[in-house]
């Protein structure tokens, strides 16, 4: 176990081992504590921040290693939300791949993990291109990931390099991550969330139409902001809020929930769904460069 502690406010790391292996940080002096699993996709499982557990987890799905993770907070990359088809043309390349990427299914590796006061308690993973990336996705890459709890507030710092050899195409990735904040049915009634979008492409319908407020007591929502208009945007029951801001790339905004579960996604992208296929708001990463991502959950 790592530790660290500057003014009497002790931070620490801890693995804990199991059928999935996690890493515990902790703020002792916050009352904040997250835990992730690198084997499990590199996600998120758990956020406390001031003795106040944020993240709805079904745990059935994450210790299924078959099934998709429903809950925590998982990494979408590097392509958030569903191409049409399952396919996607761009760069002179071509491939197939499920929902919302490759990487919330893979194995990360836990390369660095530390108690640092007073920069807090951090774990950076790391995923690199393979025979399995590279058969849905032709680029060489690494993405590295670094979790930091500090106070009340848990970032994500997510840096994308592109590895493939010079003369390749640049190449492009969407980004997104997907975070269910415990909401009771109960409360959903009185959750707001914070945008000023004017216009919404609502999943459930397949159609584009004015947004004027969420009803997050219907059977399902799948809202897609399409001019939210800011990098942030916080969910509030009575007076209790949880923020979420991320870095400029992150400017499309999805709400998601399912009648009788009690969670809310409130999820920053860097792009909206099937921009593999569209172009829109890709990045274009050159060869042997690096793009560095954030956001940070606070409350």
């Amino acid at each position: 176990m790592d530790e660290g502690e500057t003014g009497g406010v002790m931070f620490s790391v801890k693995q804990i081992e199991g059928a999935i292996p996690t890493v515990e940080l902790i703020d002792g002096g916050s009352a904040s504590r997250a835990v992730v699993a690198p084997a499990r996709g590199g996600i998120m499982t758990e956020l406390a921040l001031g003795g106040r557990e944020l993240l709805y987890l079904d745990r059935a799905t994450f210790e299924d290693r078959s099934a998709n993770v429903r809950g925590g907070n998982p990494v979408l990359f590097p392509s958030p939300g569903k191409l049409a088809g399952d396919a996607w043309s761009a760069s002179g390349a071509a491939g197939q791949m499920r929902q919302h990427g490759f990487a919330r299914a893979l194995p990360w590796s836990l390369d660095d993990h530390g108690a640092a006061a007073p920069g807090g308690a951090y774990a950076r993973l790391t995923l690199r291109s393979s025979e399995a990336t590279r058969a849905q996705y032709p680029w060489d890459f690494r993405a590295e990931l670094t979790y930091t709890l500090l106070g009340r507030a848990l970032r994500i710092d997510l840096r994308v390099t592109n590895e493939t050899g010079g003369g390749a195409p640049p190449m492009p990735f969407g980004a997104g991550f997907h975070p269910y904040f415990a909401v009771s049915q109960a409360d959903k009634a009185r959750a707001s969330i914070e945008t000023r979008a004017t216009r919404a492409f609502d999943n459930t319908t397949k159609r584009e139409a004015p947004f004027d407020g969420f009803d997050l007591t219907r059977p399902e929502v799948d809202l897609h902001l399409l001019d939210h208009g800011s990098t942030e945007s916080s969910l509030s029951i009575e007076g209790a809020r949880i923020a979420v801001r991320g870095s400029p790339e992150f400017t499309h905004w999805v709400v998601w929930t399912l009648q009788g579960k009690d969670f809310v996604c409130l999820e920053p992208w860097t792009c909206p769904g099937n921009a593999l296929n569209t172009g829109e708001r890709l990045i274009h990463l050159p060869s042997r460069e690096t793009r560095a991502l954030w956001i940070e959950i606070s409350a």
